[in-house]
């Protein structure tokens, strides 16, 4: 299932990857400007998340819609491809939410392990 040329191993490129995954989870409740996806995403920069954008954008699971004003706005929101992500990304959220604790539990007691 996962040969390289499998379009299942091509789709898990594009999404796994931890910015792709906040990026799509932040954009669930509706469009948003560039600056409020850094704001909501806690650590990315500005650069990083312009290249997820258009890796996004280029896989076709966010829009980009760039309206005519003074001063330009953009905005981006999922496509109907992206929002179909919306319940597995939920179902890894809450997963992360109910054991993230434990991982970062194992990472600090293996790195105490190998300083001993």
């Amino acid at each position: 299932m996962f040969m390289s040329d499998c379009p299942a191993r091509t789709a898990l490129e594009v999404i796994a990857n931890k910015w792709s995954v906040v990026t799509l989870y932040a954009l669930q409740d509706g469009p948003k400007r560039h600056s409020e996806l850094v704001a909501l995403s806690g650590g990315i920069s500005r650069k990083v998340l312009t290249q997820t954008l258009r890796r996004l954008q280029g896989n076709g699971l966010i829009d980009r819609q760039r309206y005519a004003e003074a001063p330009p706005r953009v905005e981006y929101s999922l496509t109907p491809l992206g929002r179909t992500l919306q319940e597995p990304i939920a179902m890894l959220t809450e997963w992360a939410q109910a054991h993230g604790e434990e991982l970062v539990d194992f990472q600090e007691s293996a790195a105490a392990n190998q300083t001993h």
